[in-house]
């Protein structure tokens, strides 16, 4: 069984095609812009919705540790919260929601394949994304294989920090590796992510000597990495490595600050870029590549 939180259809950003894409739980990063904070637990979490909530105290009811105060269903005790749903199943405005739940390779593919006819008729298939898809390795590896054994293209979206064996396990059975490249400056990635990047760069030499295919994922923050600095570094690894197969940039975007409130985290947010920054880090990057650069 694996943790996710949710399945998407129809996506045509993540990798060619039309896909369905499974978003793992659990992430070792924590970037501090990050668009899915509700991947990051590895657990089940409770997400609530203030501005829907009509204060009928049911949820307070329902829950069996208390976490809800029943004088005011607003407050919620994260701490007593075991995140069981009690309170979501009863909520009647569906305020409340959990965040994780519990599926098989079965399962999923049995979702996956009833868009089959698209797939076939875009050349495209399965994503596996998170979170961070290495986190649940076996579970990731099951889907894969189950998805190649129904002939479906194949992408996994991973951060890089991961247990080397671990991704290489996983070539065989992937087509496509969305791959990402967060900072340059390793002092810089530790400060935002709480992680260094050298795992990332040495796992990204790995796939290349693999002679797996990747699509290298650079979110561009503003304030953080839209720098020189950070766009040699792109180019430097692009121009590097033959198993990079184009270069795709992910401006910041700030709907992950309303998933951190519903999750009770106070969220850090950063300037929006316009799309005239965004092309102009286009135009800073395509000179310096020899592969292909767009926006993802």
């Amino acid at each position: 069984m694996g943790l996710i939180f949710d399945i998407q259809k129809f996506c045509i950003h993540d990798g060619p095609g039309i896909r369905t894409v499974v978003f793992l739980k659990g992430c070792p990063l924590h970037c501090t812009w990050c668009h899915n904070p509700e991947s990051k637990s590895a657990k089940p979490e409770l997400l609530r919705t203030a501005h829907t909530c009509i204060g009928c105290g049911a949820c307070a009811q329902a829950c069996p540790t208390e976490a809800i105060d029943a004088a005011d269903p607003h407050n919620i005790n994260r701490a007593l919260c075991n995140a069981c749903g009690a309170c979501a199943s009863v909520c009647p405005t569906q305020s409340l929601a959990l965040a994780g739940r519990e599926m098989s390779p079965a399962e999923i593919l049995a979702e996956v394949l009833r868009d089959r006819p698209f797939y076939e008729a875009s050349g495209g298939g399965l994503t596996i994304s998170g979170g961070e898809a290495l986190l649940q390795s076996d579970f990731t590896l099951a889907l894969l294989q189950g998805a190649k054994a129904h002939g479906l293209h194949t992408c996994v979206e991973t951060c890089g920090f991961a247990d080397t064996d671990k991704l290489l396990g996983l070539v065989p059975w992937t087509d496509l590796f969305l791959y990402d490249w967060k900072c340059t400056d390793d002092a810089l990635h530790r400060a935002h992510t709480g992680v260094g990047n050298r795992r990332i760069r040495d796992n990204l030499y790995v796939l290349n000597t693999q002679g797996a295919d990747v699509i290298l994922r650079c979110p561009i923050i503003p304030e953080v990495n839209d720098n020189e600095t950070h766009f040699a570094g792109i180019a430097a690894l692009a121009n590097a490595l033959p198993c990079i197969r184009a270069v795709e940039i992910e401006p910041y975007h700030p709907l992950g600050t309303g998933k951190a409130e519903r999750l009770g985290v106070s969220p850090r947010a950063f300037p929006v870029p316009t799309h005239a920054q965004t092309e102009h880090w286009l135009e800073c990057l395509r000179p310096k590549i020899g592969i292909p650069v767009r926006k993802a």
